[in-house]
């Protein structure tokens, strides 16, 4: 498996889509943390989410740092949909753009890294994971880039369904909060170097 095959496309946008559940009562679950990247992402670009036709809310703009020229163009989107369900909307977003599997970048909470990690992967399997399992299938691929936030194992015998779908200890808030911003941050990367090069930098942070 190519460890940086979107070299030769950089003159493509990425597509990054942050997973979650909609509505308040999910958003500061475990499992909306890829909405909540996101909702960094296009704050620190500027701009602000519209609802798209492809059932997402979705910003397309430009990293313009302060004293700098704009950056490379960063398409960054929300599906509106349920987690399960989130293939559907990124499909939708591909054709639109007319993007390939290979431009695409999903942030998605993950069980099987130690919580506050962060990770990046290129490709493999779903790990039990709803929203990647929706995303392959409706892709037809798997191809693609993830942005993995580790939200820790449950405690004892609690389903795994159950702990995703609750909110993260208060005392956990700043370690969260750090979380989040160095998943933002690989984003932020991602338009100005290729994967493997931000891949190498922030699967090392913390170790």
């Amino acid at each position: 498996m190519p460890t940086d095959p979107t070299t030769d496309e950089t003159d493509l946008p990425w597509l990054v889509v942050g997973l979650g559940n909609p509505g308040d009562r999910y958003a500061r679950n475990r499992h909306n943390v890829g909405h909540r990247v996101a909702d960094e992402v296009v704050s620190a670009m500027g701009g602000r989410f519209s609802t798209h036709r492809a059932r997402a809310q979705v910003h397309d703009g430009r990293w313009a740092p302060t004293g700098g020229a704009p950056g490379a163009r960063m398409i960054v989107g929300k599906p509106s949909t349920y987690m399960n369900e989130s293939g559907g909307p990124v499909a939708g977003l591909l054709k639109f753009f007319k993007l390939p599997p290979t431009r695409l970048i999903v942030v998605h909470d993950e069980l099987d890294i130690p919580f506050g990690d962060v990770r990046m992967k290129w490709g493999g399997g779903e790990g039990g994971h709803n929203g990647l399992r929706s995303i392959s299938k409706s892709i037809g691929s798997k191809d693609y880039g993830r942005i993995r936030l580790g939200v820790g194992r449950p405690p004892g015998r609690m389903d795994p369904a159950d702990y995703v779908l609750r909110d993260f200890a208060s005392a956990q808030g700043e370690e969260v909060a750090l979380m989040l911003g160095q998943a933002a941050e690989a984003v932020q990367d991602l338009s100005r170097s290729t994967f493997a090069r931000v891949q190498g930098v922030h699967n090392t942070v913390g170790r």
